[in-house]
């Protein structure tokens, strides 16, 4: 029944005149054969069609009730409704502009947050069937260890374990790209035979890896990206079966990846991967017999077997690792407390930006709000002036509900056209919306405006326009038919129910905007204090270029095997790079030696593996080995940054690959792990079998290398001429064309290695400001959506107060005739508008008191409930409401008493 009722429908909208035409028909048949019957029984034709007119009664309510039949009442209802919204808002184009616009600007800035939101957090990843995939997780929590990998062994234990179809190890590298004009470093991820099986994705060209193949070692095949084949091999259509070079290692091309295709990494530079290799993790380069407790994969993902939930494999999960526990205890000691977790892959691909995006959301949200209250008020003082119209109306037979859904309509018809201008707007600067993202937020590639965009931004106007229509509709609705008959020909006094929904408005649009401004003044308050904090090390002036040393398969061909075959290529790189014009001083770090570049430590992370070491002397069964944050540095590493030595020695020439390794703390790891001891001489290891002892030479203070945000994280420096690091940093500090001086670095590396690539250079300004950029984000959007709600709850007062004002004309008229001063007509409008203000502020401070304790950890440096902050709001708010009242206040003083008491 239901669908035959949207079959009429679908008909009458879509064939109306063939449907009137087809009634109009019907209805003339029936007379016909009336005035027919009629004539045959003797009467004259005239009399008998007249009288047959007369018998059939009305042809419009025939047609009304057959249109009610079909559905087709309600299509020409609405579109006599919607033929009547446009010709009114044609006759208010400026409330239409007005109206509009604001809900245009509402409903862009929502859409476009929601595109971000929808992207990043609800659309599935772009692999089949991917709520199957998972990321398997280890934690050592008797450690404080989190996320530590797993080894060979237990990777084998979890593809054997029948609780999934595939797992697969995925460690992330960086490689040399060499046969072009010039090294290429390219990103690389080493994974299992069986990945892409795993994924359930195929090459655009060629073939995956067999999972099938269990063969020793590296498998000498690799598939590369599409945006690798389009720039090194110019899109080559007959590029499989090519072999290219990386790391001196030969490797047969076999596949090219679609376009668009990303690997579900963590980081960005993990999710742009352009090689994958495929090895069984067993064999050269890697042991023969690899130890379980050697976890060398930092991460690992799988795809579960059909029909089993997450929660079902985690329990099968946790009696494997029980018995692994049992069978294995040696390599799990039980104060390490071993775990495995599984998690939707999709939550290690978002990784913990959830918190502000949601923020963001919610803000863009209040902004929506704030425009529809404001539409809402303008709908009320507009409807003061139909009041005579709707009057007119009713006492014409129209009923309430009739008169609420044309008013609806028009309410709609404003938010649709608001919409469209919205949209509009959001097409035409998406690319300038998309550079403002941080380039690290994950999946922004996948970003756009899709159909569920475009269905949210139509069910946020449908919603809207009710929100903000509703209340305008009812009251203009309700309306006293002799008052209005009798009042509102000469002018509207307006209702005190309307004049408090309007007040009321005021207030909740205050209230929201003011939760806004708190939120982003919060907000400003941490940014500016993380900019403004104490370093401990000095960036100005200092160049990076990196480079990497090559890592072949056949250790026998490494010439850069060993710390003792390494030094000699670092010494002479730092004297050369002396040399070079307006060069002070030259340093050579790992990557993870870059301060406040997040991105790199966790590359190093997450190809290497966390450093656990244990301290010389302590009880491990008790005290348990320790995580710490470690980079390789050569000497003057320090000097060059600014980094205070407080006690002891740093490197010197006589630490090498042939003498004790020596390492230099910072104060926070020596007051952590020797706490009222001397630090110096004191002795730890990393608890990998064969790890020498490495012995505290030096204290250096605290610097901010980690996070702004702290300074108080533990961090270990090794000596780099004792520990053969692969990827560099090449530190540079003077006077110098930072434009040319990668240049010029690379062909100071390149003379000395032609095979080495030379790429990332950065200035360590810019380094410390990008690693503000999510928290730039979020504090630019809540700032920019805070402005807006300002002005927004800035022109609704100043709407309701020059409504008053022309309500009380008449009476501003009799007060000054009857002697009052300009100057307390002007005190009691402001008074009126001030009381409004407070109560918003009163409200609003209530609630952002809420929600500053949800944004509690995205703060630096400022309580959530920061009094400093909340009163210069506050303060600000009512400096805005006393100023959007003064422009009607001012009119109010002008008043001509003649022309007041002529007013009505």
């Amino acid at each position: 029944m239901f669908i035959a009722y949207l079959k009429s429908l679908t008909a009458r909208f879509l064939r109306r005149e063939e449907t009137e035409r087809e009634l109009e028909q019907e209805i003339q048949s029936h007379i016909e054969m009336r005035t027919n019957d009629l004539i045959r029984a003797g009467w004259d034709s005239t009399a008998a069609r007249r009288h047959a007119r007369i018998e059939f009664g009305s042809s419009e309510n025939f047609k009304e009730e057959c249109r009610e039949a079909i559905a087709g009442n309600f299509i020409d209802i609405l579109i006599q409704d919607v033929r009547f919204s446009l010709r009114m808002l044609r006759k208010s184009p400026g409330f239409a502009f007005t109206a509009i616009m604001t809900i245009a600007l509402s409903i862009g800035a929502t859409t476009a947050v929601f595109s971000v939101v929808e992207a990043t957090l609800l659309r599935p990843l772009p692999y089949p069937e991917s709520e199957q995939l998972v990321s398997i997780r280890a934690d050592l929590p008797g450690l404080g260890a989190n996320d530590v990998g797993i080894s060979q062994p237990e990777w084998q234990d979890l593809q054997e374990s029948g609780i999934f179809q595939y797992v697969s190890p995925t460690w992330f590298d960086e490689n040399n790209l060499t046969g072009s004009s010039q090294p290429e470093r390219v990103r690389l991820l080493l994974v299992a035979p069986n990945y892409f099986a795993l994924l359930a994705v195929q090459p655009q060209l060629g073939r995956a890896f067999d999972p099938q193949d269990h063969s020793p070692g590296i498998i000498p095949e690799v598939v590369i990206s599409d945006g690798l084949w389009k720039r090194s091999f110019g899109a080559d259509s007959n590029i499989l079966g090519k072999s290219v070079r990386m790391d001196t290692d030969l490797y047969r091309i076999v596949g090219v990846m679609p376009a668009g295709f990303d690997a579900p990494g963590r980081t960005a530079e993990e999710r742009n991967i352009e090689i994958w290799a495929a090895s069984s993790f067993y064999g050269t380069p890697m042991p023969d017999h690899p130890a379980r407790n050697r976890r060398y994969f930092p991460t690992a993902i799988a795809r579960l077997k059909p029909g089993v939930t997450i929660a079902v494999a985690q329990k099968q999960l946790d009696a494997l690792t029980a018995s692994l526990q049992k069978q294995f205890r040696g390599d799990y000691p039980p104060q390490n407390a071993w775990t495995v977790r599984l998690l939707p892959l999709k939550e290690r691909v978002v990784g913990n930006v959830r918190q502000s995006l949601v923020l963001l959301l919610g803000a863009v949200g209040l902004v929506l709000l704030i425009g529809c209250v404001n539409v809402a008020n303008l709908l009320l003082a507009r409807a003061s002036t139909r009041g005579r119209e709707m009057a007119i109306r009713r006492a014409l037979g129209a009923g309430q509900a009739r008169l609420t859904r044309q008013l609806l309509t028009e309410s709609l018809l404003l938010s649709l056209f608001g919409g469209i201008v919205g949209l509009a707007i959001l097409f035409a600067l998406q690319d300038s919306l998309l550079r403002l993202v941080p380039e690290n937020l994950p999946r922004l590639n996948e970003i756009s405006i899709s159909w569920s965009v475009l269905l949210f931004a139509l069910a946020t106007c449908f919603v809207s326009g009710l929100f903000f229509g509703l209340a305008p509709a009812l009251q203009a609705s309700q309306v006293d038919l002799i008052h209005a008959l009798k009042q509102e020909g000469r002018a509207s006094t307006g209702s005190a129910e309307r004049a408090r929904t309007r007040r009321s408005l005021v207030i909740t649009e205050f209230a929201l905007s003011l939760v806004l401004m708190v939120a982003a003044g919060l907000l400003l308050r941490s940014f500016w204090d993380l900019l403004n904090v104490q370093l401990g090390f000095s960036p100005q002036n200092v160049m990076i270029v990196r480079t990497r040393l090559p890592a072949p398969n056949d250790p026998n061909i490494d010439k850069y095997a060993t710390a003792a075959q390494e030094t000699p290529f670092l010494r002479e790189l730092i004297r050369k790079c002396t040399l070079l014009p307006g060069v002070q001083e030259v340093a050579i770090g790992d990557t993870a030696s870059i301060p406040l570049d997040q991105t790199l430590r966790d590359l190093k992370v997450i190809s290497e593996g966390q450093f656990f070491f244990s301290i010389e002397g302590r009880n491990v069964q008790t005290d348990h080995s320790t995580v710490a944050e470690r980079s390789s540095v050569t000497s003057d590493y320090f000097h060059l940054l600014g980094i205070t030595l407080l006690r002891g020695r740093l490197f010197n020439e006589s630490d090498n690959d042939n003498t004790p390794q020596v390492a230099v703390i910072n104060r926070a790891m020596a007051d952590t792990y020797w706490p009222n001891e001397n630090a110096l001489g004191k002795r730890f290891k990393a608890t990998r079998d064969g790890s020498r002892w490495i012995t505290v030479v030096g204290v250096v203070a605290n610097a901010r290398t980690e996070s702004l945000a702290r300074a108080d994280v533990p961090q270990i420096y090794l000596d780099l001429y004792q520990t053969a690091e692969r990827r560099l940093s090449v530190f540079l500090r003077g006077r110098f064309h930072t434009a040319a001086i990668a240049d010029e670095v690379r062909q100071q590396v390149q003379s000395l290695d032609p095979a080495l690539p030379v790429y990332g250079a950065q200035t360590l300004d810019e380094t410390v400001f990008a690693s503000l950029s999510q928290r730039r984000f979020s504090m630019e959007l809540v700032g920019l959506f805070a402005l807006t709600a300002l002005i927004l709850a800035g022109l609704g007062i100043y709407g309701v107060i020059s409504y008053v004002v022309s309500e009380r004309t008449h009476e501003i008229g009799i007060r000054l005739a009857l002697g009052a001063q300009r100057g307390n007509i002007l005190h009691i409008v402001l008074r009126q508008g001030l009381g409004l203000a407070i109560a918003g502020a009163a409200v609003g401070l209530i609630c952002a008191l809420i929600v500053s304790q949800l944004m509690a950890s995205l703060l630096y440096g400022v309580r959530p409930a920061d009094p400093l902050t909340f009163a210069g709001v506050a303060l600000l708010f009512i400096s805005v409401a006393l100023a959007a009242c003064y422009v009607p206040a001012r009119r109010a003083m002008k008043v001509d008493p003649m022309d007041a008491l002529r007013y009505e």
